[in-house]
């Protein structure tokens, strides 16, 4: 109802509501969070770095180490006062998961195919977008673009020494698998 009544008219007005729904939807898993798990973040940043968090545009570059580790993103930028302007890189399918997605889509967040022909006009655009965007945002990604684990550490460790790079421990290699060009 929103997108529908309130972004043609004004984009401002637009993601000003859009925050609060979004932020009032996003709470209840970090509740779960707080209260549940009791997770505890630690923080290192100078003041002037910390007094400026969630006032104006910033880029979270994250390892992608779990399945929730997304959500202590979450977190983060609540207590920081910009959850509902964090947006994201993903997988395209992720905006097809009923509400969580749904909500993600509303928020703008960026969904790749996987394939550059198809990718790189949405990321032009989603770019264009989010600078334009009323709102400081949090743009977050995980530039590993997959889940952490010792059997993908163990083939970008293979890829890596293979192509005379250094032997990866604690990340990924992007582009592990090598594209076959027919001939």
């Amino acid at each position: 109802v929103v997108y529908v009544l309130f972004r043609p008219i004004s984009r401002y007005y637009y993601k000003k509501v859009n925050k609060v729904l979004t932020e009032v939807l996003w709470l209840e898993l970090i509740w779960l969070v707080d209260w549940w798990a009791g997770v505890e973040i630690e923080l290192y940043a100078d003041s002037e770095t910390f007094n400026l968090l969630g006032k104006e545009n910033a880029l979270l570059i994250c390892n992608h180490r779990s399945d929730i580790d997304w959500l202590i993103g979450w977190v983060l930028a609540e207590r920081m006062g910009c959850l509902g302007s964090i947006v994201a890189i993903m997988k395209n399918e992720i905006k097809y998961l009923p509400v969580l997605g749904w909500s993600m889509w509303f928020a703008d967040f960026l969904f790749l195919a996987r394939n550059w022909a198809k990718d790189e006009k949405s990321l032009k655009t989603g770019f264009e977008q989010q600078v334009r965007n009323p709102v400081p945002f949090w743009l977050a990604l995980f530039a590993e673009g997959t889940r952490f684990t010792q059997t993908k550490l163990i083939e970008a460790q293979e890829f890596a020494r293979s192509r005379g790079m250094p032997i990866p421990k604690n990340v990924l290699v992007p582009r592990t698998k090598v594209n076959k060009i027919r001939s």
